[in-house]
């Protein structure tokens, strides 16, 4: 059976491999933290309302009065 030591050191060498492109696996949690939006959909969304509401209105606005 392997040593706590020859896990870590074969988990560290599969590891390097992995992010050399080498063996393709799925990310780690820290790279997809990484490439997060800094904001969210939700945030995202209410100013899209904001913004593409307030154009429709002043659009309305425009057109009717």
């Amino acid at each position: 059976m392997p040593t706590e030591f020859e896990l870590r050191q074969k988990n560290a060498q599969f590891a390097n491999r992995a992010r050399t492109g080498k063996n393709p696996v799925k990310q780690s949690r820290q790279d997809r933290l990484a490439k997060r939006s800094p904001i969210s959909l939700w945030a995202l969304g209410i100013v899209l309302f904001v913004v593409v509401g307030g154009v429709f209105f002043e659009i309305i606005r425009l057109i009717f009065l």
